[in-house]
């Protein structure tokens, strides 16, 4: 398993079409946009304020993490490192690559979060201990 750490993690930039009369409108198209294929979506939505998200790591999923509305702030940690990043932008999206412990946290009121992934859920990906998860990092 290649050991990433937070700094592998960035934010990118998605295509953005412009209408001064229509609005916006931004793309992700499989084998372009992202460095993997989409093969699953999931939103968050309607969370309560003060309350918290993720706290967990993937052994193999990669994501990007879109505040497709209001923001929020996603913290990621390689057990030796952290770096954290305010999203609040629909145009732009945080790659977090595989073995990075994430939370999500300070979500604005009607935030939405949009996270396409590159596989389907698996519950034995994820990592959802903060210790087996340091363990697995061969950190203790």
């Amino acid at each position: 398993m290649e050991k990433y750490n937070v700094f592998d993690s960035t934010v990118v930039e998605l295509d953005q079409h412009h209408s001064d009369r229509k609005g916006n409108l931004s793309v992700v198209e499989n084998g372009s946009t992202l460095p993997f294929d989409i093969k699953r979506v999931y939103y968050l939505y309607d969370i309560p304020g003060g309350s918290s998200r993720g706290a967990h790591a993937h052994k193999e999923l990669e994501q990007l993490i879109v505040a497709a509305s209001g923001s929020f702030t996603v913290t990621l940690d390689d057990g030796k490192q952290k770096r954290s990043f305010f999203l609040n932008r629909p145009y732009q999206g945080l790659y977090v690559k595989p073995g990075i412990w994430r939370e999500l946290e300070d979500f604005s009121s009607g935030a939405v979060c949009m996270v396409l992934a590159n596989d389907i859920y698996k519950e034995e990906d994820y990592i959802r201990d903060y210790d087996v998860f340091l363990k697995y990092r061969d950190l203790i």
